[in-house]
Order: C-alpha cells, then structure tokens, then sequence
C-alpha cells in the first residue's frame, strides 16, 4: 500500500513533465509543479527498475528508459549535468552528474544499451577530468548552494565505482577511493564530518550526512577498503543512538551529534533507513534493521495515501511539520524516491518481497 502509493506519485511527477523528466517539487502554497530535475531524476531510474522487478509492473520500466533517454538528451557536451532544475542553469556540477550516472548504468545492465553506457563513461570522465589530486572536488560546485566543498560528494564517488563496475576502467574506481581518503580527513574523531551541508556547515542535515555515509559504505564494500566501511559506521551508529523511540529524528545535527532543530528531514530519515538496511547486511547486526524499520514507521504516519489533492497523495514532504527547515511546504520528489528503496530495503531485510540485490544495492 506505501510502496505502490509512493511510486504512482513518482509517476505522476514524470507525467506532468511532458518531457521524461520527473518534476523537481510539488509546491504547496503556488500549487505548481517545478520543472523536471535531472539530477533526481538520474537516481530514480533505479527505484523504477528495481519496483518493475519486485511488482511485476513493465510500466515502471518503459517509464526508467525514458527518463534515461531524456537525461542523454540533456547531457552536456562535456559529458557533465546540469544544476538544478531545467531553466535554473546552462552549467554542470559535480553532485548532479554524480547521481545521473546511477540511472544510466542501472539503464544499461537492464537493457543491454551502448548509448546508456556511453553516457555514463563520458560524465565518468568529466568527474574525473575536474578532481584535485588529493581527491576533492573544488570546481563545479552547485551554484545553487554556494559551496563548492562537500564531503557528501562521495556520493557521486560512488557513482564512479558503478562505472568501473560496467567498464572495468581503473581510473574511475581509483578515482573514486580518491574522494573518499579526502573525505576522512574532515572527519572527527567521533565520525562528524565537516563541509557536510547544503547550507550550515555547523549543523548539517541528516539529508547530506546520509549521502556522505552512504558513498563511503559502498566504495569501501566495493574496493576492500574496512577504514571507510568504519568511518560509515560510525556516522550511523551516532544516528541510531538519537533515533527517538518514535522514529522521530531531528533533521539537523552538530558536531557533537546533538540535534540543533525539533523538525525532521524526511528524506534523511528514509536515507538513514536505508543505508542502517545497508549495515545489517554487511553486519547481519539485528539493531541495524530494526532502526529501519523503526524510522519508516515514523514516515509511514506522514504519508497521505488518500486525498483531493493529487499531489500530495503517495508523496513525502521535505520536512515534517510541512513548514520544517528543509525544503519547506514542498514535496520533493527525492523524498518519495528514497521512501520507496527505503521500504523495499526493509521487505528484503525481513524476508518479505523486497529490491533484488543486483550488482549494486538500493540506491
């Protein structure tokens, strides 16, 4: 009933596009739709795909070929993506094209196509063409953060090792390793990492601390490396010793992982979910994925499943309340796409039908 509610509003997000694309947001108060993000867009081929295997449902899948055929449609000659939603930017960033690669390469195992792969090589290049030596990312920041330092790139990171995974090209996963061993040394001795937020350093979401661990879980899974798989570990077990009995987490947190806000950030508690989904199947540790379930619970009591507004039905809020501090009074599409691998990680983890493991885990 949650899953397949929360994929028909990713459905209709694409629908209302009329491009392939999903739209970036439901806005509340203007009653609009924003235009289609490619970004998110990218990383939602793979829940498509992955809820066509589980439901059965060939539409989910003609829907994913679509959005990856629009995203090669846009890609910039460079290879890159570009910022923000369409209208917003002629320029690509780091982190957008990160994420795109996800779909192209999911794209390509499914349907066996040259042009997906192809596209993934070339935004692979570029990723690797603009990184320092020491691994960081500096240039091609998101102009619509205005920080061009973030330790959650290893998100995109790993999108470089799932184009070694179809290539076999070395550049990328060393590449890869690369942003990662930078990514340590702002990290605390207690597993906070600094430049780690879209707008407060100080106070980093839990949307971006989830991104940040997650890259380093799956890179070190992948290259053998135990020092990130530890460093990941240890953000979330800071996350599970503040998961309230209700599910409830803050959405923002300090250096000292103490929260700095009462509203949660819905899409890094569905983020959270998932990568603690992650740790019980490294670990095979029971409190891991009872503090997926636990955190889903919480996001299930927010999710509308019945309504006039077609909008909000199935979807998932950027905070709760509504007027939280994360992308207020909207729906986010990446909240609705990381709710659904979130409950297909939870299924597969308790033995009911959940994501099929593949060559890569729930994205």
């Amino acid at each position: 009933m949650h899953l397949d509610a929360a994929i028909a509003w990713l459905k209709h997000a694409q629908d209302v596009t009329g491009n392939g694309g999903v739209a970036q947001t439901w806005l509340v108060r203007s009653r609009r739709w924003a235009p289609s993000y490619p970004e998110t867009t990218g990383y939602i081929i793979p829940t498509l795909y992955r809820y066509a295997a589980i439901a059965g449902d060939e539409d989910s899948r003609v829907r994913a070929r679509r959005m990856a055929d629009w995203e090669i449609d846009i890609q910039l000659p460079d290879g890159g993506v570009l910022a923000g939603a369409l209208g917003d930017s002629d320029q690509p960033t780091v982190f957008n094209t990160g994420q795109v690669i996800f779909g192209w390469v999911r794209a390509f195992e499914e349907e066996g196509d040259e042009r997906y792969r192809t596209a993934a090589v070339r935004a692979s290049a570029w990723l690797c063409d603009i990184m320092d030596e020491d691994g960081c990312w500096r240039k091609f920041g998101s102009p619509m953060t205005g920080k061009q330092i973030n330790t959650y790139n290893t998100r995109s990171a790993w999108s470089l090792a799932r184009t070694h995974q179809i290539t076999g090209e070395t550049r990328f996963l060393d590449a890869a390793v690369r942003n990662c061993e930078w990514a340590l040394t702002q990290a605390r001795a207690n597993g906070w990492l600094d430049t780690n937020c879209l707008q407060d350093n100080k106070q980093p979401f839990t949307h971006t601390i989830a991104y940040a661990m997650r890259g380093l879980l799956e890179i070190g899974v992948y290259a053998g490396r135990e020092d990130f798989i530890a460093a990941a570990r240890r953000i979330g077990d800071a996350m599970v010793a503040a998961l309230p009995a209700d599910g409830r987490l803050p959405g923002r947190f300090d250096e000292q992982w103490r929260p700095t806000v009462k509203w949660s950030c819905l899409t890094g508690d569905c983020q959270l979910g998932i990568n603690w989904g992650r740790l019980f199947q490294i670990t095979g540790e029971a409190r891991y994925r009872d503090a997926t379930t636990q955190i889903l619970g919480f996001v299930k009591r927010t999710q509308l499943l019945s309504g006039e507004e077609r909008a909000t039905v199935g979807g998932i809020k950027g905070s709760h309340p509504l007027n939280g501090g994360y992308h207020p009074w909207q729906y986010p599409n990446w909240a609705t796409k990381f709710y659904a691998d979130a409950l297909m990680m939870d299924s597969a983890n308790r033995g009911g039908p959940g994501y099929v493991i593949r060559k890569e885990p729930a994205l």
